[in-house]
């Protein structure tokens, strides 16, 4: 039996490639967490500003509230882009483990296919 934290043998695969991206993962749900803490504050700020000011506070918490309503989506979606480089990543390594299976199962390059073909003096281009 294999234990869970082991990684899997696959031939040719760098166990680099393997990795998860931890530290992006972290940030994201940072990011995403930093936006619901100013959603929660926008809630405290209004809700203390009507008790303490009544209406008179409703023009300046309007101000307040756009900025951290757009403060907060733009955090969240920071989270969000954190995410797709994730993804993003996860497509590079499969695509260089798909070319590096395919670089080792194809036939070998012939020698003369992997020089250039040497120019001829005293020629003239068309």
């Amino acid at each position: 039996m294999k234990a869970d934290n082991e990684l899997p043998v696959i031939p040719d695969v760098r166990l680099s490639d393997l990795e998860p991206y931890v530290g992006l993962r972290y940030l994201s749900k940072l990011f995403k967490l930093m936006g619901v803490v100013l959603g929660l504050l926008l809630v405290a700020e209004v809700v203390t500003g009507v008790v303490a000011q009544g209406s008179a506070a409703i023009p300046t918490l309007l101000g307040e509230a756009s900025r951290l309503i757009v403060l907060a989506g733009l955090l969240w979606g920071v989270g969000d882009l954190a995410i797709l480089l994730i993804d993003v990543g996860h497509d590079v390594r499969a695509a260089r483990i798909l070319l590096a299976r395919q670089t080792h199962t194809g036939p070998p390059p012939s020698p003369a296919a992997a020089r250039a073909p040497e120019p001829v003096v005293g020629t003239t281009r068309p």
